[in-house]
């Protein structure tokens, strides 16, 4: 089983790292989440791995941090969720949040995600709320209508198409929706109200 990779990062995309490693090069899909921490990395690059083995297929997966691997596995080990959609999970979400939304029961948050209907997010809450530890919901998880979600999930697409990173854009959006608690915005208002934030 190959758990962990150390060499010299020879391309990168959103979904999918090559690293060389003493002249062998290996190819991760990754979470959006990894191939932004390791955007600017020079040298040096240590990714932790899952191998995934099919029948017709072995496929590799990257992880900057452990917790994006734990929670990963954790994703797999529910009935119907197969890597490619777990992938998708850490890619639309950071990893404390999804904790925090399947600790709360937050099936619309959850269902918010890219690739993730409701009965998908029903089946995360009941099948991992005993296995995310303590996690508590996050006071950034502020209830919202689905409409709303939609808007956040849009917002944070036109920051990003602006030149801020996922994270930043996350971070704008949910400050910006904290400050304007139970107020059904629109894009334009969102978008307005979190680059104010990113100039900060």
């Amino acid at each position: 089983m190959i758990s962990r990779l150390r060499g010299t990062i020879v391309s990168k995309t959103p979904s999918e790292v090559t690293i060389d490693v003493n002249g062998v090069g290996y190819q991760l899909s990754v979470p959006h989440s990894t191939s932004e921490a390791l955007t600017g990395v020079r040298g040096e690059a240590v990714l932790l791995t899952y191998l995934h083995v099919r029948e017709d297929a072995l496929q590799l997966y990257g992880f900057a941090t452990e917790a994006e691997r734990d929670t990963f596995r954790l994703l797999l080990s529910v009935n119907g969720v197969g890597p490619k959609l777990a992938l998708g999970v850490l890619s639309g979400i950071r990893v404390p949040e999804l904790r925090s939304a399947i600790a709360g029961g937050s099936a619309a948050i959850l269902s918010s995600i890219p690739g993730v209907g409701k009965k998908t997010a029903e089946r995360l809450i009941v099948e991992l709320r005993g296995k995310v530890g303590d996690a508590e919901p996050s006071a950034n998880l502020i209830p919202a209508s689905s409409g709303q979600l939609k808007i956040r999930s849009e917002a944070i697409v036109a920051l990003m198409s602006l030149g801020h990173n996922r994270a930043s854009a996350e971070k704008a959006v949910r400050s910006a929706a904290v400050e304007s608690p139970g107020t059904e915005l629109s894009l334009e208002e969102l978008v307005r109200k979190a680059l104010a934030h990113t100039s900060k």
